[in-house]
């Protein structure tokens, strides 16, 4: 069993310049002189190493959220900085004017890695969705025929794509759309994992359907066995593009390297993001063929950064982590336990459990606590994870933890469901 449950008892190391301040003097600056676009939970952290994390006065946190998943591979991955520092003291920017050393070898590798011919790299995953939808659209009037600006595109309720005002358009969360129109046209929202609704939202405009394979903002939700088959089915038979928003479930995260091969399903493109990166940069992309790629021509799509040295040094070093590391092993392992543990709470401080490979949402019996509340005191025993809608907690630990530090985490949260029962009489 780990030993840092002992908060306080670890002192940070690595070099320091300036005074050391205390957590409450960052979080007063921070809150004086940021936009309040976050509400964080009060744990100022300096550094991390694997699943772990430390703050700046020394105390030790288990970090399960992994940056949504962009911390896939753990802190401070001694692969992943090798690759940076090598290239660091190289070249870290030539902008798409010019090849670099590192530009081809990434994007054959990772055509290579999920199947397909063609990668467009972009920064975050929200450029990756609207680089999806701008795709989408040419498909639409270059292959498929649809009147100008007439392209629809078919997205499910409660989504999370970005936060972009093309992607808010599309969105149900009021917090994410509400105040931010007038927003963009061409978007058919129908309800996740209902194929029926798709097959009946669409007609001779329809460009494509954009999904994720499993919805992580939402909670973790996975949609019926049959959703996604379904929906590829309905794709193909009204020659539309089947678009899979794997920002957050591809590359390890549900034990795959992507989510939609837990039901054989192959889309027509595959948005990547998050833990393309590595944790050390924003890397993201759009994958996919030629036929669906090819409509994009000079000058019509890119980014300055997109594709940069550093990005495909950090992108190349994760495709050949996903090919001969342990992780997508350790995801399917350790998702199994995960799994069997999350069901324990369930009547005893929760309503209902979820989950796929390393990835799991509770919902927290409302009468009990925010998912806030829990995820602030679970943060007071030392283990970090993220509420979502309300009444939610997701658990995502990076791929790296060890089964007695993840259960060591699923033992503080059972105890908090239990104090809170306690507390309630």
């Amino acid at each position: 069993m780990s030993d840092t449950r002992s908060l306080g008892e670890y002192t940070a190391g690595g070099d320091h310049t300036g005074p050391v301040i205390s957590s409450s003097d960052h979080i007063g600056l921070a809150e004086a002189h940021s936009a309040h676009n976050y509400n964080p939970l009060p744990v100022v952290i300096a550094e991390g190493e694997g699943a772990w994390v430390t703050d700046v006065e020394g105390r030790r946190y288990l970090d399960c959220l992994a940056g949504y998943s962009a911390t896939n591979f753990g802190h401070s991955n001694p692969d992943l900085l090798a690759a940076a520092h090598h290239q660091l003291d190289r070249v870290t920017l030539t902008s798409r004017a010019f090849y670099h050393d590192q530009f081809g070898p990434w994007v054959a590798a990772l055509a290579d890695l999920v199947g397909k011919e063609k990668v467009l790299p972009m920064n975050t995953g929200a450029e990756a969705v609207e680089t999806a939808v701008k795709v989408a659209r040419r498909w639409a009037y270059d292959v498929k025929g649809v009147p100008d600006g007439q392209a629809a595109i078919i997205v499910a309720g409660g989504n999370f794509h970005g936060r972009t005002t093309t992607i808010i358009s599309f969105s149900e969360d009021p917090d994410a759309y509400g105040g931010f129109g007038p927003y963009t046209p061409g978007f058919r929202v129908v309800p996740y994992g209902d194929a029926d609704a798709i097959a009946s939202a669409v007609d001779a405009t329809t460009a494509a359907v954009i999904v994720e394979p499993v919805q992580g903002e939402a909670g973790v939700i996975v949609p019926p066995p049959d959703y996604l088959p379904r929906v590829r089915e309905i794709c193909d038979e009204n020659r539309m593009l089947f678009i899979a928003d794997e920002v957050q479930s591809g590359l390890g995260r549900t034990g795959t390297v992507r989510a939609c091969e837990h039901t054989g399903v192959i889309p027509d493109a595959y948005l990547f993001g998050k833990a393309l990166g590595g944790g050390v940069l924003p890397v993201s992309a759009m994958v996919a063929d030629e036929d669906v790629l090819g409509v994009i021509k000079p000058g019509q799509h890119g980014s300055t950064f997109g594709g940069n040295p550093m990005a495909a040094a950090m992108g190349r070093t994760v495709v050949r982590m996903l090919r001969e590391g342990p992780y997508l092993e350790n995801a399917q392992r350790l998702g199994e336990v995960l799994g069997t543990r999350i069901k324990e709470f369930v009547g005893n401080g929760a309503v209902a459990a979820r989950s796929i490979g390393l990835w799991a949402g509770v919902d927290v019996d409302e009468s009990l606590a925010s998912g806030r509340e829990l995820c602030e005191r679970l943060a007071s025993k030392g283990v970090l994870v993220k509420d979502t809608h309300g009444s939610t907690v997701r658990l995502s630990p990076s791929l790296v933890v060890s089964e007695d530090d993840l259960n060591w985490a699923l033992d503080r949260f059972g105890e908090v469901l239990a104090e809170l029962r306690a507390e309630k009489g």
